[in-house]
């Protein structure tokens, strides 16, 4: 074994001749406990909250979608689609355009994405279980072009869930002039009604925004003729989603991105993780704050030993020996209260899993009543390497300025 690491362990349990030293080295090892504490349980917050959100998704979002790298649209081949169907895995590949524009209904108007899907998208999604109202998916009848929207933008447009008259919605013209004395020309209108039914989806960007109609409608709303926006590929139960993802890749070519449904959501979790990140330097900085705690702890120890250090010299220990001892003194402080502090924050999230101990507020009013938690082994590393870390930068600088004056012989 180190000798100087013995010797700081022996120090570290042993009685000191001032009790004070004794306080002041749990105070230190309690300050460390807290702030590793607040680390894992803070953390473990954030990866529950990303699951909650996960659990957000609902069948209106494929397994797999795929967008081209440039440009809006796509003109797809044929033998490409197949080469996508023809993958293991691969449950139902569907077609949909979309695109923005204005919808108005009576007085009422608003911003809307419209999307025009075909005949398979209805077996991609399962959308029958996310109707409110008729639970008949119908985008055309022969004569007439229906749309879904919705039910938030339903109110917004005070339509009804099936409104008498018909909901007008507006597009621009691609690659058209706007003519100022008739900016009305400018614009393609196609008229569309409701089946009876809209979208009862758990997310504001659909419910609010959405109207989902027959692709027919949107190529001729938009202008286009066989160009969509995206290839959205639905997988089936046992069906590995990266190695899919990777073949169609490598179908589509560099010109193309497939996305998962994590990259789909790619804003929403990307604030997560912004959020997890700056609330971990906060706390790694508090984390310092603690460590300063060790600093007054072990130069205590220093001042109460020096006798020992005069020993250890004339037994031929040099200044950088007896240096290493209160070093390894100060990370082991350290490594205790991180100890004390991963195992309470461990217990503790797994009592809030169970029990929900902390609830987010007035019952009703969130989706869940308590605090989602989630341990991950990759965070509980990260907390003992920063407390490691920082502990370690925080002791060996102070330790050197103080050996200089109070340990040389």
């Amino acid at each position: 074994m180190n000798c100087a690491f013995y010797i700081a362990r022996r120090y570290l349990f042993s009685k000191k001749s001032h009790n004070a030293i004794n306080i002041i080295s749990a105070i230190s090892v309690c300050g460390v406990a807290l702030a590793t504490l607040a680390l894992v349980c803070t953390l473990s917050v954030f990866n529950g909250f990303h699951d909650l959100i996960s659990g957000f998704f609902t069948h209106f979002d494929p397994d797999l979608k795929v967008e081209a790298n440039k440009g809006k649209v796509f003109s797809p081949d044929t033998a490409t689609v197949a080469a996508i169907r023809a993958i293991p895995g691969v449950e139902v590949v569907s077609m949909t355009l979309e695109d923005n524009a204005m919808a108005k209904y009576k007085e009422q108007q608003a911003m809307v994405t419209i999307k025009g899907v075909d005949d398979n998208f209805q077996t991609l999604t399962h959308i029958e279980e996310l109707l409110y109202g008729s639970p008949e998916f119908k985008l055309y009848d022969g004569v007439t072009d229906y749309g879904i929207m919705g039910i938030q933008l339903m109110y917004i447009l005070r339509t009804g869930i099936e409104p008498y008259s018909p909901i007008e919605v507006y597009a621009p013209r691609r690659e058209a002039k706007v003519n100022l004395s008739n900016p009305m020309s400018s614009f393609r209108r196609e008229p569309i009604f409701s089946p009876g039914t809209v979208l009862n989806i758990n997310d504001a960007r659909y419910a609010s925004s959405y109207i989902v109609t027959s692709l027919d409608y949107a190529h001729r709303l938009f202008g286009y003729n066989t160009e969509v926006s995206a290839i959205e590929v639905g997988l089936s139960g046992k069906a590995n989603a990266n190695q899919v993802k990777q073949r169609i890749r490598h179908i589509m070519g560099e010109d193309y991105t497939v996305k998962d449904r994590y990259e789909q959501q790619a804003a929403t979790f990307k604030v997560v993780e912004i959020e997890k990140f700056v609330t971990y330097l906060f706390l790694c900085f508090i984390l310092m704050v603690a460590c300063f705690n060790i600093i007054s702890s072990v130069s205590m120890l220093i001042l109460d030993k020096q006798a020992n250090a005069d020993t250890l010299r004339s037994l031929g220990a040099t200044d950088s020996f007896v240096a290493r001892i209160f070093i390894y003194e100060g990370n082991l402080i350290a490594l205790l209260g991180a100890i004390v502090g991963l195992v309470l924050g461990i217990v503790l999230c797994l009592l809030q899993q169970e029990l929900g101990l902390i609830g987010l507020g007035t019952e009703g009013q969130f989706v869940v009543d308590a605090y989602p938690v989630r341990l991950k082994a990759t965070d509980l590393f990260l907390v003992l390497l920063s407390v490691v870390t920082v502990s370690a930068l925080s002791v060996w600088l102070p330790i050197k300025v103080i050996n200089k004056y109070f340990l040389k012989k």
